[in-house]
C-alpha cells in the first residue's frame, strides 16, 4: 500500500486491473442447424479394422470417433440412423441403450483383423464401449458395443431425444456429431 501512495505522489499513474463482475455476459456460441435425423449412409471404400471409439464435448453437439486407420483416405462405408430398438446383429437380441432415442452405427469395418481373427477393439456384446465414459455429457447417455458380424462392426448410441446429427469422414475416421438441440 506504501508502494502504491509513493507512486501516486510522484505522479505516476497507476492503473489497477478488477476482474470483470461475476454475472457478466459472455458472447452466445452460434450452433449450426440443418442436419437433419435421417439416415446418413455411405458405401464400402476401403478394407481396414476398428482400433478404437471414444468421444468428445463441444459447445453445440457430442462427438463419437470411431477410429479405422487402416482404411487411410478412401472413405469407411457406414450407415447411422435412429432406431426404436437396438437389435444385435446377427442374434436378434435386443440390447438395452438409456437415452430417449437410439442411434444405431454400422460401420464397415469389423472390431478384429480378418487376417488373423485377433481382436483389434476390444468391445463386447451387449457391453458398454471400453473406455467410453459419457458422465457430464448433453446429448449422449449410454454407448453399447452390438457385435462385429461379417466385417461390420454394430454400435448403439443413447442420446436425450431424436436430434439432428452429421456425419464426417477424416482420414482413418468416422466420426458422428449429435447437436444439443434443433
Amino acid at each position: 500500500m506504501a508502494v502504491l501512495a509513493a507512486l501516486t505522489m510522484a505522479g505516476v499513474g497507476v492503473v489497477v486491473a478488477t476482474p470483470a463482475p461475476a454475472g457478466a455476459a459472455t458472447a452466445a456460441v452460434a450452433c449450426p442447424t440443418g442436419w437433419g435425423s435421417l439416415p446418413k449412409t455411405a458405401a464400402d471404400a476401403d478394407d481396414g479394422s476398428l482400433t478404437d471409439i471414444r468421444t468428445g464435448r463441444h459447445d453445440c453437439y457430442d462427438r463419437m470417433v470411431l477410429d479405422v486407420p487402416t482404411a487411410g483416405t478412401t472413405g469407411i462405408g457406414y450407415t447411422v440412423h435412429y432406431v426404436d430398438a437396438f437389435i444385435q446383429d446377427p442374434s436378434g437380441i435386443r440390447i438395452p441403450v438409456s437415452g430417449g432415442a437410439i442411434i444405431e452405427i454400422l460401420v464397415s469395418a469389423p472390431s478384429y483383423d480378418p487376417e488373423t481373427n485377433t481382436a483389434t477393439y476390444p468391445g463386447q456384446g451387449g457391453r458398454p464401449l471400453p473406455g467410453v465414459d459419457l458422465t457430464g455429457y448433453r446429448t449422449f447417455r449410454d454407448a453399447k458395443f452390438g457385435a462385429s458380424f461379417e466385417g461390420v462392426t454394430q454400435v448403439g448410441l443413447g442420446v436425450r431425444a431424436r436430434l439432428p446429427f452429421r456425419v464426417t469422414q477424416l482420414s482413418g475416421r468416422l466420426v458422428i456429431d449429435v447437436a444439443h438441440s434443433w
